[in-house]
């Protein structure tokens, strides 16, 4: 060993010797049974991280799963009598360097901030490439005929290199429902982007809704700024932004994001004293003093897990799977060993107050409510008018209320008037079943109650505001899958088509997010294309000025991929339209039309040949260099499908 070679102290606390950059051990060999342990320390600790973020859940899972599947091998590596080959232990500081390289992105996607991870999905995905990349080339070169293994763990291995050369192959991983919902956040040239219901939808959808939620994402947003220090100042200053809108929403006071002192609670006390996992309520990660048992098993508690159940869940937030009873049982056994645990290391748990007036308050909420939903049955109009309009008001203010007029039984006298003649109360009803909608559960409610066609009447019909908020409340609702379906087959493509072609800008804005939603099933893009959408996005992308060219190529690149749809492009000047946004556009324009036009021309080499004809091969050249992310691997899957289809003969 030279003397320049020097301890180093890697992750989990790891102490590796480092030489140039190389993992060595005291004669150049580690010891196998160091560097198993080391590898079965990683896939613990990777373990023990439990949930994810949302926009990565399914990646992180699906390594984490492939990095268990390797325990019983270092247990067989384990149990070997005699010194493992030098190709062996090579192998093993190979793949530990996976699962280092593994852990971090894991980490981040554990603890980053959850607007940066989907703000960012693309850069991220490129790491876990990467991640891929590193594995498949150590499971590569797994020396088998030198480490005398089980036939069952080879096949295994192998089985994981096949898996991991086709996750390295898959061209697209992003959650298109939510790029969209960002992609209206961040416009600068939307007047929506202060729209609370929107800004809930999507804090809902990065489960950012509770203050709980947010103080944790506070502290991870304060993090990533001090990592980042300058760089990327604008797309750091959006997450701040962003994080300050789902505050607003939320009820929390506004504060400097780096001054702001939001530890958890437990951390204020003893920042020294490390609090077991399993003595943290998975729900406000604060140390539990009442744990109570839920069907599924998992402990939290009590109050935190009655709040949620108030909230009309009825899923464990932690393994989300649906309950079969509500009930609660004492974990007795945990929470004397929090007692222990407490007495031991001095520590005073939380005390739990109950604000009588908050009781008060919630308690004459409902009466309210109550009295409201008993006005709307009312036949007086004007009191029918000023109840809804109340409610309406409420709806907006915070989850609560939306779950208390739910539960108060508000929804159907609100389905009920919406097909009333008197335009504002139309209005009224259509834009409170809008913000009610916002909850999961009250979608639910909505759609069973019929209001999906009594909506589309009013889109039809209705005032310009209430067209509006109509088109909004199907965008919602059509979140779930089913409601896609149901709106699809009660004619409501046709007219948000029209509010498309003739609406506002506002209104146009609403109509193409709720085309952009239903068109994600197959059979919609059908009726979209049959109602003329095609002509009416062709003029958005012509108006630059309306600021939604992006939204529009993102319902092209949805309806390229139906026969009909890439019949009807077909048919106009759309690919010189595509060449000019990736020649000129913005970086997400020439995305988007770089996207589409792999569509077009992955599924007939008509398109590819016009593409050339305009000149394209230049700037998709440029796109594969300096592009972002997405846009570079799309660019380069067109160069390759160009480069095919001159060698067709």
């Amino acid at each position: 060993m030279t003397m320049d070679a020097k301890r180093k102290e890697g992750e989990g606390g790891v102490v590796e010797i480092v030489e140039e950059g190389n993992v060595l051990g005291a004669s150049n060999q580690p010891d196998k049974l160091d560097v198993v342990e080391e590898l079965v320390g990683v896939v613990e600790s990777v373990a023990r991280f439990g949930d994810y973020r949302r926009t990565q859940r399914k990646e992180c899972c699906g390594i984490v799963r492939r990095m268990k599947v390797l325990l019983p091998l270092f247990e067989e590596i384990r149990d070997l009598e005699k010194p493992l080959p030098e190709a062996g232990v090579a192998w093993l500081c190979n793949l530990k360097k996976a699962f280092l390289m593994a852990k971090k992105l894991l980490k981040t996607c554990n603890e980053g901030s959850k607007i940066y991870l989907a703000l960012e999905s693309e850069a991220v995905t490129v790491k876990f490439y990467a991640v891929y990349e590193k594995f498949s080339q150590a499971l590569d070169g797994f020396p088998s005929e030198a480490l005398e293994v089980s036939d069952e763990m080879k096949e295994q291995i192998e089985l994981m290199s096949v898996q991991l050369r086709r996750a390295r192959k898959r061209t697209d991983t992003q959650d298109i429902e939510l790029a969209m919902d960002m992609m209206v956040v961040f416009s600068k040239t939307d007047d929506r982007n202060a729209d609370s219901a929107i800004i809930e939808r999507l804090a809902n959808k990065l489960a950012l809704h509770t203050i709980e939620d947010l103080k944790i994402e506070t502290i991870a947003v304060r993090n990533l700024v001090r990592e980042r220090g300058r760089q990327n100042a604008e797309t750091t200053q959006k997450i701040i932004d962003l994080l300050n809108k789902f505050k607003q929403v939320a009820g929390m006071e506004v504060t400097n994001v780096l001054e702001d002192p939001v530890m958890p609670k437990m951390l204020e006390k003893c920042t020294s004293l490390i609090i077991p996992h399993e003595f943290l309520c998975p729900i406000t990660l604060e140390i539990m003093t009442d744990p109570v048992i839920v069907a599924s098993g998992q402990t939290y508690e009590r109050e935190s897990i009655q709040k949620w159940f108030d909230a009309n869940h009825r899923t464990c937030p932690k393994t989300r799977q649906t309950l079969v009873h509500l009930s609660l049982a004492p974990n007795y056994a945990l929470k004397n060993l929090i007692l222990q645990w407490c007495e031991k290391n001095n520590f005073q748990l939380p005390k739990k107050d109950i604000c009588e007036c908050q009781e008060d308050s919630s308690a004459q909420l409902k009466e309210e409510v109550m009295s409201l939903v008993e006005s709307l049955y009312s036949n007086l109009l004007e009191v029918q008018r000023k109840a809804v309009k109340k409610i309406r008001m409420l709806s907006k203010e915070n989850p609560e209320n939306r779950v208390i007029i739910a539960k108060s039984g508000g929804i159907p006298p609100l389905v009920h008037i919406l097909s009333y003649p008197d335009s504002k109360i139309q209005e009224h009803a259509v834009t409170a079943l809008l913000n009610l909608s916002i909850d999961e559960t009250n979608k639910k409610l909505i759609s069973r109650k019929g209001a999906i066609p009594s909506i589309i009447e009013v889109l039809q019909k209705g005032n310009i505001e209430a067209r509006e908020n109509s088109a909004a409340a199907l965008f919602s609702l059509s979140m779930l899958d089913e409601n896609k379906v149901t709106v699809g087959l009660a004619g409501g493509i046709p007219p948000l088509v029209d509010l498309l072609q003739n609406g506002t800008i506002r209104g146009k804005k609403d109509a193409v997010t709720a085309l952009f939603n239903l068109s994600l099933n197959q059979a919609n893009k059908a009726r979209a294309i049959s109602a003329g959408i095609v002509p009416s996005l062709l003029q958005l992308l012509k108006d630059t000025n309306l600021g939604m060219v992006d939204e529009a190529l993102s319902i092209f690149l949805l309806l390229a991929s139906h026969p009909d749809g890439r019949q009807e492009i077909g048919e106009l000047s759309f690919i010189e339209t595509l060449v000019e946004f990736i020649r000129d556009g913005t970086p997400k324009n020439k995305e988007c039309a770089t996207s589409v036009l792999l569509e077009l021309g992955s599924n007939n080499s008509y398109f590819i040949l016009a593409a050339l004809q305009f000149g394209v091969y230049e700037h998709l050249t440029e796109v594969a260099k300096s592009g972002t992310n997405r846009a570079q691997r799309k660019a380069n899957t067109f160069l390759q499908l160009i480069s095919k289809s001159e060698q067709i003969p």
